[in-house]
């Protein structure tokens, strides 16, 4: 530390002790740059002490009595009341810089209370949906998407269900996903998004990606990116997000989600926006269906501007694809919802 500039050159005379059974003598003091320095009459320095460590043992009283630290025996007593007050003044100084224990447990609780609030907002959400995810089974996954279903056909109007159209969509379902593969395709009056997956293997299809198309690969695209999109992000992920942090802790106590939660849930997915994976993905997951990205990237944006992407790298633009549907089927398809 730096000593006050106004007593930097000041000096007076004091009776110094140097332990409890030494006799008192006199001496200078003079007020240094960090110390106090204790000089005989001949101005030889007997002893230097630490300006911030210096207590005074017996304030209000002349001639003021200094020590160099609690525990020492050595005194130092001054009646000159200018160095007395520079003295104190250091003293008032250092008082004022050290943190009072009440001012640091109040720190410390507005600290913790940060701290927590930040694992509350940011930490405890992602790792409740989770720890949520990781235990539900897929029986109670296979409930939540049939609620959810049931929802959403209350607002577009019930499934399409014509006999001939379900039997070639169920042929289409198993030439994209294979044979074993568990899940249903469930084509609905209208649907904002195109296509979405739900909890328990569910895949919405809006009938205009069908009707609408001019080759099967459309319809077929539309159910590709939602089964990836499926890969990428659990839909049971969406509806956890949806129905709030609350609601993620009831499921994974009691296992249950309120009817509401999931009715609101499902208006989001009436009236979301479109939502694909990314270009790279696509390409990755129609490849691997044996399908082209062309005619869905076209059914989405008729100008190609939008997803010039997904038409440039179309991994069958010049080799011929697998039969994706035959004709016959593809013209039951496309009457699935006629009654």
């Amino acid at each position: 530390m730096t000593a006050l500039r106004e007593y930097e050159r000041l000096e007076c005379s004091g009776l110094w002790r140097a332990n409890a059974d030494a006799q008192r003598r006199d001496v200078l003091v003079n007020f240094g740059n960090a110390t106090l320095v204790i000089s005989d009459s001949a101005g030889r320095p007997l002893t230097h002490w630490s300006l911030p460590a210096v207590i005074r043992q017996n304030a209000g009283k002349l001639p003021a009595i200094f020590t160099p630290g609690a525990d020492a025996d050595e005194t130092i007593e001054i009646d000159d009341e200018t160095m007395i007050d520079a003295i104190e003044k250091v003293l008032k100084s250092v008082a004022k810089s050290r943190p009072t224990p009440g001012k640091l447990r109040h720190a410390m609780t507005i600290g913790l209370l940060a701290t927590t609030a930040l694992l509350a907002v940011f930490w405890l959400p992602n790792a409740l949906t989770r720890q949520t995810m990781s235990v539900v089974p897929i029986s109670k996954r296979a409930e939540i998407g049939a609620v959810v279903l049931g929802h959403v056909q209350r607002l577009t109007g019930p499934r399409c269900r014509n006999q001939d159209g379900t039997a070639a969509l169920e042929t289409l379902r198993k030439r994209l996903f294979g044979a074993n593969a568990d899940g249903q395709i469930i084509v609905l009056p209208q649907l904002a998004q195109g296509a979405v997956a739900l909890p328990g293997g569910i895949i919405l299809l809006d009938r205009r990606v069908i009707e609408n198309a001019d080759d099967p690969a459309v319809p077929a695209g539309y159910m590709v990116a939602a089964a990836k999109d499926r890969e990428l992000t659990d839909p049971l992920a969406a509806i956890l997000k949806s129905v709030g942090l609350r609601q993620t802790l009831g499921l994974l106590t009691t296992g249950d989600l309120p009817a509401a939660a999931l009715q609101e849930y499902a208006r989001t997915v009436t009236e979301a926006d479109p939502a694909f994976p990314s270009d790279a993905d696509l390409i990755d997951a129609f490849d691997g269906a044996q399908i082209p990205t062309g005619p869905f990237a076209y059914a989405r944006d008729a100008s190609g501007q939008r997803t010039r992407v997904l038409i440039a790298n179309d991994p069958f633009a010049e080799r011929d694809e697998p039969e994706i549907l035959d004709d016959a089927n593809w013209v039951r398809l496309q009457g699935i919802c006629i009654s």
